[in-house]
Parts: C-alpha cells; structure tokens; sequence
C-alpha cells in the first residue's frame, strides 16, 4: 500500500503542517499492521531490559497529548500528569491502548486542521521548566518522536514474536 504522504494531501490541514498530519496517519496504520494478531500475554515482556510494547503504545498517546497541549500554549492538568507518571506501569489491554492511540491521532490531526500558520513560529514553553519551542517545533517533535516510537515498538514485536 502507497504510503499516507504519497496518497494526497490532507484535507483542511495547512500545507507545512501536511507531513505532520501524515507521519501521524502512517504511524496510526503502521501500529495496526505490526499489532494484529500480538499475543496479549507478552504485551508487557521487556526483551533485554528494553520497553515492552504496552508501553510503547501507552506512550504514543500521552506524548502526542502532551506535545500538543504544549504546543496551544497550555499547561498539563492533572489527568495528563497522572498518565505520563503511570506510562509503563501496565495494565491496560491491547486493544484499549491501540484505541486511545488512535483516538489522540484523530484529536492531533483535527487540531491541525486549525491552526493558523502564521502562529508556528510563536514561542512555547515546554514543560516546568519553559524549556523554548515554537508551535511548530512542538508539532514536528510530536510526529518524529511518534516515528521514533513506532519503530522501536516494530523492533521489539518482532523480537517478541521471534521468541514465541
């Protein structure tokens, strides 16, 4: 199957925020593809010490949730701060944790479809410590660290799966 950015562009999204509505879409489809068929059992195996696919999937959706609240100039409330400190603590099931990915792509992409391009050069702070970013900074660091994400889970399935 062609990939998401060589089907077309997106419809209503800005066009410099198009490969992050893409590289989001194709994680979302990459995520679907490697997940079928897991064995719910070795969700949360650490092969070598590294991270268990749970909490790769975890991950996904609260870094997108929180890379994208930063990048609309707000803060993290309290759900987002208990989520991030319970990512990896497991728990959760398979297709739970796929459908909350998922279902934050869908937010992050309608998201972009309203932003204002002449805002993505704006300052954001990031973090407690303001850490400087730009909205788009925090948009593009949002789709290369879901990337990034969806690979090492890629790696550690197919480890998994080796192993079964």
């Amino acid at each position: 199957m062609t990939e998401v950015w060589l089907r077309s562009p997106l419809p209503e999204i800005p066009p410099l925020l198009q490969p992050v509505a893409h590289a989001l879409l194709q994680a979302g489809e990459e995520v679907d593809s490697m997940m079928q068929g897991f064995p719910e059992d070795r969700l949360w195996e650490r092969p070598a010490g590294v991270a268990s696919p749970g909490f790769h999937l975890q991950h996904l959706a609260g870094v997108l949730d929180r890379l994208f609240t930063y990048a609309r100039g707000e803060s993290l409330n309290d759900v987002q701060a208990k989520y991030l400190a319970a990512e990896g603590a497991g728990g959760a099931g398979l297709a739970e944790l796929i459908n909350k990915f998922h279902k934050q792509v869908d937010r992050s992409v309608e998201h972009l479809r309203h932003i204002d391009s002449s805002s993505l050069t704006e300052y954001r702070g990031v973090g407690r410590a303001q850490l400087p970013s730009t909205v788009l900074g925090l948009l593009v660091h949002a789709a290369e660290h879901t990337q990034r994400h969806v690979g090492q889970l890629l790696v550690t399935v197919r480890i998994l799966r080796a192993g079964s």
